[in-house]
């Protein structure tokens, strides 16, 4: 029995909204929703014809059920969903939306669905403080230590994400200053693509009313900085000990949602609808947790031999910029450490900018980084594209499209 082909056939996201910026006030469900019921309007397609929904959601803190929330479904009732669709809400930390879309696509070849909607939200804006032991403890007298979980963002037990990443740099000998021309380029980038109107197909613009603020419209990542410079970035300091991560050459901590409409072909072409793009290819991995700038090279180098394809066959690449040496060092992975090689795959790699200039909303990135993809290479009439992102203690997914 041949393969079913997974096709995606609608594509949306939120803008990416700054830390406590113009999402800030957004439930977490109703945010979610937008882009969910965005991707059935763009299509005319009846909410009861999807199957399942498969959501990234790495903290249901901001949740207004703090305490076991059903995230997916939540979402999806809110959008308009009937109350039958089946859901699932993943954590992977950065990786959950990418992992959604490669679950639907497992689903829907195994031949139990023909449907899906997956992606994922999150809203750092919303992000409570924490008091700890308050419960059992028996206070009654004294000051309460309330924790922020967004200090040195990173695992408890292990060090913030930003020092691994520094120390994994260090060894590559990828300098500050290579990873502050990284960050800069994809300001460039980004606002060189803004200004052509690329992120539009994907964009959903957002009427926004905040509490004793006239409306207002937003139609841009509200992280993307147009005034960086080398020399602005130069000047700013280094975080948490680290030789070289600083606020500048990573990503900022960010608001939003996005979701893909997926089909298997048959299904798209029996409601008559558009492909947009077909998954070739997907695949997760994990490596020692201290080693997480690694992963996406990792994951980039299986699915390519997965596909049966070469470095040479993918027209464009995105490396989620979850720091500026996080696509630096997976350049070398996917080279064999070849510096020369590597840098020659700055030209088609994060072609749009990633992460430092559009915002990372970590469970909503995998999605995004896909979509983006996909309608560059519908603008430039076709071809392979390849996404890859880390995250969640050095675990990865590794995405090739086709259009």
């Amino acid at each position: 029995m041949p393969e079913k082909e997974i096709v995606i056939v609608s594509a949306a996201r939120t803008p990416f909204g700054r830390y406590c910026g113009s999402l800030r006030e957004y439930d977490y469900f109703d945010l979610g929703a937008i882009p969910m019921k965005e991707v059935l309007k763009r299509v005319n397609l009846e909410p009861n014809l999807v199957d399942e929904v498969f959501w990234g959601v790495g903290d249901t803190s901001p949740c207004k059920d703090v305490y076991t929330p059903v995230a997916a479904r939540q979402t999806l009732l809110k959008a308009g969903l009937p109350a039958e669709t089946p859901s699932i809400a993943l954590d992977k930390a950065c990786v959950s939306a990418m992992s959604a879309v490669k679950l639907a696509s497992m689903s829907m070849r195994l031949g139990e669905i023909d449907v899906a909607i997956a992606g994922g939200a999150t809203s750092f804006s919303q992000e409570p403080l924490i008091v700890r032991g308050v419960r059992y403890q028996g206070f009654r007298i004294g000051d309460v230590k309330m924790e922020d979980p967004l200090f040195a963002l990173g695992y408890k037990d292990f060090n913030p994400v930003s020092v691994d990443t520094d120390d994994v740099a260090h060894e590559y000998g990828i300098s500050r200053k290579e990873q502050d021309e990284w960050a800069f380029m994809s300001h460039k980038r980004y606002g060189e693509a803004w200004n052509a109107g690329k992120f539009k197909d994907e964009m959903i613009p957002m009427e926004i009313r905040l509490t004793r603020q006239d409306p207002f419209t937003l139609e841009i990542d509200e992280q993307y900085r147009p005034k960086t410079t080398m020399e602005s970035l130069a000047k700013l300091k280094t975080i948490y000990g680290c030789r070289s991560v600083t606020a500048g050459n990573a990503p900022g901590l960010n608001d939003g949602a996005t979701a893909i409409l997926l089909m298997t072909r048959e299904k798209a072409e029996s409601l008559n609808l558009e492909v947009l793009a077909s998954i070739v290819s997907m695949t997760s991995i994990a490596i020692a947790p201290n080693r997480m700038p690694e992963g996406p090279g990792y994951a980039m180098k299986k699915v390519l031999d997965m596909a049966g394809l070469g470095i040479d066959d993918m027209d464009i690449m995105e490396i989620n910029e979850a720091f500026a040496a996080v696509p630096l060092v997976s350049l070398e992975v996917l080279t064999d450490k070849d510096k020369s090689a590597a840098k020659a795959l700055h030209k088609k790699t994060n072609v749009n900018g990633s992460a430092i200039a559009i915002g990372h909303p970590n469970t909503a990135s995998g999605a995004r980084l896909i979509m983006n993809l996909m309608y560059e290479l519908r603008r430039r009439g076709g071809g392979y594209a390849m996404a890859s992102i880390c995250g969640g203690l050095a675990q990865a997914d590794a995405c090739i499209i086709k259009v």
